[in-house]
């Protein structure tokens, strides 16, 4: 089964949304901000994909910009970043779409379509 973490608030995440149901294509739908990933989940995820860690980061979020991580994570450790990740689901890129095979952080449609459309 498909999963797609969004927010609700989020054009982007409403985008993708549109995008899955134009296609048909069935999706389980989690609040990012309610239900967010854990560590281990994060984890495995992060492994799946094979994008590197700061690609799971919402850059361009009121949080990472308030807590001034585009400072601190440079010096950060792979383990701090896993927990800070998993403190807040602000701070992960959304959507983020995870499939049995692979990952994806963020709707590019191209990447999605390559993705979901075999």
């Amino acid at each position: 089964m498909i999963k797609v973490y969004c927010y609700d608030r989020c054009s982007t995440c409403k985008k993708a949304v549109d995008w899955l149901n134009a296609h048909k294509i069935e999706f389980e739908k989690i609040d990012i901000k309610g239900d967010h990933p854990d560590e281990k989940t994060l984890r495995a995820l992060h492994a799946k994909s094979g994008l590197e860690l700061k690609r799971f980061f919402n850059t361009s979020g009121i949080l990472y910009r308030e807590m001034e991580l585009s400072k601190k994570l440079p010096s950060m450790s792979d383990d701090e970043k896993f927990q800070l990740l998993s403190s807040d689901g602000m701070l992960v890129k959304r959507p983020l779409l995870v499939t049995d095979e692979t990952v994806c952080t963020g709707f590019r449609e191209e990447e999605w379509k390559k993705t979901l459309l075999k």
